[in-house]
């Protein structure tokens, strides 16, 4: 045996060391664990090295707003090369620090309100991708090659030894927090408010170095939140589709719902269209969704017996306290959100993903990118995708099986992709197809240096289409040029919709690879309004009880 000397001592806990360094640095702007607002810019020139990862809260609902600010005033000469990870890209601040030299690389999910701007940056190369993830994805490489140094957090309140109530909006701040302090990081959050007593304990104070007092409380947006008066005849039908052509049909009882008209018409008819069919108890029993006021009418019928959410939704708090035998909550009663194990849930969890998109592309695959902006993904890949891991199996899921004779045949997860063949060009008025022979996102990503497209579902992902025109089964697609026949055959006036005959449509229909209205016994004249259990947000109040408030953005429409 041949002897194998022993290496030399090595230290094995310099990043313990170098944060104890960083933290005598700020002692003497530290009280306990608290700094002044006034301070803080210094605290993160002496915590923030050149180079360093950096982890800035900033979802899409709330964000740290102050520390963004804050971080955007660092001397560049001090701070600089920083690779950014960020859930979201919703303030300038949260760009302005790459123009200004002090970050070089994005890490991030969800472009946001900054969809426009960043495709300049980048094609100025004021900003490098690293890359652009969905949000497990972010969160994962946070515990990997993503480790931050510092993160910049935010939470309702803190306690004065530095505990933290992060409230209904708890979000990713947990995922962050852990995968920083565990790593010796430095934990930097801004809170709302300081107490003597908080209604619960969401973080501990071991994990929290520094705390600052924001000048003005983060705001919350209702960004899930969509008005009932604005759901259109057109979304009904379609919903009434997706109803009794998928969900009845495959038995959808745990699912999650995107953003969208159509998922809120959805919503809104299972007291309605849902009794007329008979479906209470067979579907959309189990929810992965934020608490929104679309929800309550099923609620109140009985529909749902549970609901996991990524965050908050204003208005709903009330609610969610008194639906705590839907809800997950806390001890004081409000919501305990957690974006991590939601998108857990909604990817193995869940039978079904029912989500809008902006563009198809002839063989299934979709995405929200246009030619002129980069959306991101957030958390519709994860939902929107077959979890080949899964073990588990349910009525939906084994409904996916097409060959029963096959002994190692298996279910797959359902997921439906609503797009409108057409949309009018409001400035010229032409009719612009929505169905493509490639999508937007392949140029984009060509002209920011991605080495993908920017593709939100795979087309071998998605097993339901639905259009005003029908539902197409893409599941039952015995080929990749099948798949495009029944994306066709459903695809109305557009350039693809035209190639498809009546003669082979109505074949299709009648192999049952595609449904139109009529076929499942769809009057497109009965798909109205008035359909819909809740007309408005007055009688989404009164439904609630009157625990639901109206937020103020709808107000003041």
């Amino acid at each position: 045996m041949i002897p194998i000397p022993v290496p030399e001592f090595k230290v094995m806990n310099s990043k313990k060391l170098l944060k104890q360094e960083k933290m005598a640095g700020i002692a003497g702007l530290l009280d306990g664990k608290f700094v002044k607002s006034s301070d803080i810019v210094k605290v993160l020139e002496q915590v923030i090295r050149p180079n360093e990862t950096v982890a800035l809260e900033g979802d899409n609902q709330k964000q740290a707003a102050d520390l963004s600010r804050a971080l955007t005033q660092v001397d560049s000469a001090k701070v600089n090369g920083l690779r950014m990870v960020m859930s979201c890209t919703q303030m300038d601040e949260h760009l302005d620090i790459f123009d200004k030299g002090i970050a070089r690389e994005l890490n991030v999910s969800y472009i946001g309100n900054m969809s426009a701007r960043l495709p300049k940056m980048i094609e100025a190369g004021t900003v490098k991708i690293g890359a652009i993830h969905t949000y497990l994805e972010l969160f994962s490489r946070m515990f990997t090659d993503l480790i931050p140094n510092v993160c910049l957090c935010v939470a309702e309140a803190a306690d004065k030894e530095g505990n933290l109530y992060t409230g209904p909006n708890t979000e990713e701040t947990p995922t962050i927090i852990e995968a920083t302090a565990c790593k010796d990081g430095i934990v930097i959050v801004q809170v709302n408010e300081i107490v003597d007593k908080l209604p619960r304990i969401d973080i501990q104070s071991e994990w929290v170095d520094v705390i600052m007092k924001s000048d003005e409380p983060c705001s919350i947006e209702p960004l899930m939140t969509r008005d009932p008066a604005k759901i259109t005849n057109l979304h009904v039908l379609q919903a009434m589709m997706i109803m009794k052509g998928i969900y009845a049909k495959h038995h959808i009882d745990r699912m999650n719902h995107g953003i969208g008209y159509v998922s809120a018409a959805l919503e809104l008819l299972l007291p309605t269209y849902g009794e007329e069919l008979g479906l209470k108890g067979k579907i959309c029993k189990h929810w992965v969704a934020n608490p929104i006021p679309a929800m309550i009418p099923a609620i109140e019928s009985g529909w749902a017996e549970s609901c996991v959410a990524f965050g908050s939704e204003v208005g709903m708090g009330e609610y969610v306290k008194a639906r705590s035998d839907i809800f997950f909550t806390g001890v004081d009663g409000a919501l305990r959100s957690n974006r991590c194990y939601a998108q857990m849930a909604g990817l193995y969890g869940c039978d079904m993903f029912t989500g809008s998109t902006l563009q198809m592309d002839y063989y299934g695959n979709s995405t929200t990118v246009t030619k002129t902006r980069i959306t991101g993904y957030g958390g519709a890949p994860n939902m929107g995708s077959n979890p080949n891991g899964r073990r588990h199996t349910s009525a939906a899921w084994s409904s996916m099986v097409i060959d029963h004779d096959d002994p190692m045949a298996h279910g797959r997860k359902l997921v439906t992709q609503i797009v409108r063949t057409q949309v009018k060009n409001k400035k010229t008025g032409e009719m612009i197809d929505c169905i493509v022979p490639e999508l937007d996102a392949v140029a984009t990503a060509k002209k920011a240096g991605l080495s993908e497209p920017l593709v939100m579902i795979h087309g071998d992902d998605v097993t339901h289409l639905v259009t005003e025109v029908g539902i197409a089964y893409l599941y039952m697609a015995k080929s990749k040029e099948e798949r495009k026949e029944l994306i066709a055959a459903v695809a109305g006036q557009t350039a693809l919709g035209k190639t498809m005959t009546d003669e082979r449509r109505n074949q299709l229909r009648a192999e049952g690879k595609i449904a139109l209205p009529e076929d499942l016994d769809i009057d497109p004249a009965t798909a109205t309004r008035d359909r819909l259990a809740a007309q408005d947000f007055n009688d989404i109040v009164e439904w609630s009880h009157g625990l639901y408030t109206i937020p103020d953005k709808f107000k003041e429409q």
